[in-house]
This record gives structure tokens, C-alpha cells and sequence, in this order.
């Protein structure tokens, strides 16, 4: 995908965070994009400061990736408006943590629901527009894919679910042209768990950089496949 221009791509959580970061990086190289948030104001509103880079260029949808219709729905309509889908970018997520004895089963539920069962419905929702355009599948997990550690048994269980979810599917969908890898940053500057970014979060990877990586991606020779990108600060604080 070595020209990126008037692409298009659809952005689960992308009203803010690495979604947006995301969006924006890939508005700057000429594409279009459709992004969703549980909340249709914020993904509006994101829009609309997104269409200020290029006009017309985003989508603010809400779709709640927990609910599989509410998904198909949005990759129809981002289809109906842009016309093809040539990346999605799997990025909602949420973490709860605590241990085994206070996770609440309502919460380890809403973990797995979001980061692993909300990927493949988006998946599956996709699959369509994908093969049609022998597109483009990032999902984003987390370095909590591959490293445990106290209190994280629903946001482990559910990265590990979702690394070892992208790697089988991108043995299947590229027999279709289709390819697939996922990202799994470690601390980024987000908004995730509550945290509000601050000027001491300077260390940490930035959204952008998940952007430009994307970016870089895409225009990757196609022969070529990074199926599995660890991503880390270079430089934290010492502890």
C-alpha cells in the first residue's frame, strides 16, 4: 500500500488516545478514515477537530465493539460513505486491575468482552470490505501479551487472548491477500484506566509514534510482513 491517498480506514476507539493518534497520522498521508466510540458526541467531536486537518476526511460513528451489529452497522456505513475499507485498526480497549480476590466477575467480563471477544466481532464484521480490497489488519495489544504481572489477570488473559488471536488469523487471512499484525506498546501517554496525560509523561511512547509506526506499515513492501511489533519507551525513568 505505498500510496496511501484516498485509502480508507476504520478506527475502533479512535475518539481519542492511540485511536486518534492513529487517525491523524493517517489523515496527513492522504487517507480517510472512520473512527468509533461508545459515545457518538466524542466521536463527532473528534471528527470534526480531525476535518480540520483535511475536509471531509473523518467519520465519527458510535459503535460499542462489544456488540457485534452495533459493528457490522458501522463498517456498513463507513463502507456506504468512503466506498472500500483498506485498514482496520482494532484499538478499543479497557484494563481493570486487581487481584484475583477483588476482581469482580462483572469486571473481568467487560475486560474480555472489550479487548478480545470487540476485536474479532470487529473482525468478523470487516472481513468483507477487507477481502475485497486485500487490505490492511492491525490490532493493537499490549507488551501485557507477552509479560504477566500482579493484578492483571483479566488485562493479561485478555492481551495474551488477543496476540494469540491476531497471529492465528493472520496465518488464515493472508492466504486472501490480507495482512495482519499487531502492535503491543508498552506505557504510552493515553488516556487509559482515567490516567490524563501530563508534560511528565514526556517519556513514554506518544500516540503519534503509534501513528507514524502504522503509517510506516502500510507502505511496507507488501512481500514483507511484521507480524508482531513489541514496542517500548527507550529511555524510563529509573525506579
Amino acid at each position: 500500500m505505498s500510496d496511501l491517498n484516498s485509502k480508507v480506514a476504520f478506527i475502533t476507539g479512535g475518539s481519542k488516545g492511540i485511536g486518534y493518534g492513529v487517525a491523524e497520522a493517517l489523515i496527513r498521508e492522504g487517507m480517510r478514515v472512520a473512527i468509533t466510540s461508545r459515545s457518538l458526541a466524542a466521536a463527532q467531536k473528534a471528527a470534526e477537530q480531525l476535518n480540520q486537518i483535511k475536509p471531509k476526511a473523518a467519520l465519527g460513528l458510535e459503535a460499542d465493539v462489544r456488540d457485534f451489529s452495533a459493528q457490522e452497522e458501522a463498517v456498513e456505513e463507513t463502507v456506504k460513505q468512503f466506498g472500500q475499507i483498506d485498514l482496520v485498526f482494532a484499538n478499543a480497549g479497557l484494563g481493570y486491575f486487581a487481584s484475583i480476590e477483588d476482581m469482580e466477575p462483572e469486571k473481568w467480563n467487560e475486560v474480555i468482552d472489550t479487548n478480545l471477544t470487540g476485536v474479532f466481532y470487529t473482525v468478523k464484521a470487516s472481513l468483507e470490505a477487507l477481502t475485497k480490497s486485500k487490505g490492511f489488519l492491525i490490532t493493537l495489544s499490549s507488551l501485557a501479551g507477552t509479560n504477566f504481572f500482579p493484578t492483571g489477570s483479566a488485562y493479561n488473559a485478555s492481551k495474551f487472548g488477543l496476540t494469540g488471536f491476531t497471529q492465528s488469523i493472520m496465518l488464515d487471512l493472508r492466504q486472501h491477500g490480507i495482512r495482519v499484525s499487531t502492535i503491543m506498546p508498552g506505557s504510552v501517554a493515553t488516556y487509559f484506566n482515567g490516567h490524563t496525560p501530563t508534560e511528565e509523561d514526556a517519556w513514554k511512547i506518544q500516540p503519534e509514534d503509534i501513528g507514524e509506526m502504522t503509517v510506516n506499515l502500510l507502505k511496507l513492501n507488501p512481500r514483507t510482513l511484521p507480524s508482531k511489533i513489541e514496542v517500548r519507551p527507550s529511555m524510563p525513568p529509573k525506579k
